[in-house]
């Protein structure tokens, strides 16, 4: 049956086809695609060229995006969807804003008993319901290694955990998962990494502390690392793991062992950033 998406899709990838340069280079900025096979490479390079001509880039000044510079940002995107049916995951928002730099963002709070705080807080990311995901460029660049930090990602594992309406830490799960698995898991490491926080505030859990904030963060936090630090994940908190592998189809750290079974000195992990983001 004749499909108007499918051959939209076929078009855009005959009429704007990627340099083996251009993907060369996005591979040398990304270590974390180390390992992907050729098929998933290929996959990836197309979904990443399609997610362009969905998203619009808005590049404010004080930020030069080249077509190395945008697929690079568009291949982290689509890597957490590389094995999932295309079922338009990134739905509800149709812009990523680039900042030169972390922004201060105005925060209002209400909280229990009803007290409205309100402040400025300085974010490298945002993504809010229904509105654009917006990133520090800085951060962006900074990402794509095995060190546990990918803004990026981050931010989109927001908007896919808002599909289910304001984020709360429960993406949309695949028929074949049980939300009291999902829910055991992430409550369980969530509890446990506060109360890692709470017994000694200055000490260095696992996984970023920022994850602690609330289950919405806790599940963007824990995406970042399982694609980017699978084997901090997995050590930390082998049940979440285990169920993001579930969602996202995905076994990064399988993918990461081989290659430094292969090669023992492959990976330094490189120093990544602090979050400091929002929503």
């Amino acid at each position: 049956m004749w499909s108007f998406c499918a051959w939209r899709r076929r078009r855009i990838l005959a009429r704007h086809p990627i340099s083996p340069a251009t993907w060369a280079a996005v591979r040398q900025r990304l270590p974390l695609l180390d390992g992907l096979s050729d098929s998933e490479q290929q996959r990836l390079a197309e979904r990443a060229l399609l997610f362009l001509h969905d998203k619009h880039l808005s590049a404010l000044p004080g930020v030069e995006l080249d077509a190395t510079d945008r697929l690079t940002l568009a291949a982290q995107a689509e890597l957490p969807l590389l094995h999932l049916a295309d079922l338009n995951w990134y739905q509800g928002f149709h812009e990523i804003v680039l900042y030169p730099d972390d922004f201060v963002s105005p925060q209002r709070h209400r909280d229990a008993s009803g007290v409205v705080h309100e402040w400025n807080g300085v974010h490298s990311g945002e993504a809010w319901l229904q509105g654009p995901v917006i990133l520090a460029w800085p951060g962006v660049q900074n990402g794509g290694g095995w060190g546990g930090y990918n803004l990026v990602i981050h931010e989109l594992a927001h908007k896919l955990d808002m599909l289910n309406g304001a984020a709360n830490g429960l993406p949309p799960l695949h028929g074949s998962m049980r939300i009291g698995d999902w829910a055991s898991a992430m409550q369980s490491a969530y509890d446990a990494l506060n109360a890692q926080l709470d017994a000694d505030p200055h000490g260095k859990p696992a996984i970023d502390a920022y994850a602690a904030e609330n289950p919405a963060e806790f599940f963007a936090v824990t995406s970042e690392y399982f694609f980017s630090a699978p084997d901090l994940l997995a050590a930390a908190f082998p049940a979440v793991y285990a169920q993001l592998a579930l969602f996202y189809r995905q076994d990064p750290l399988v993918r990461l062992q081989r290659l430094l079974a292969a090669h023992p000195d492959y990976r330094t992990r490189p120093k990544g950033g602090r979050h400091t983001t929002n929503g």
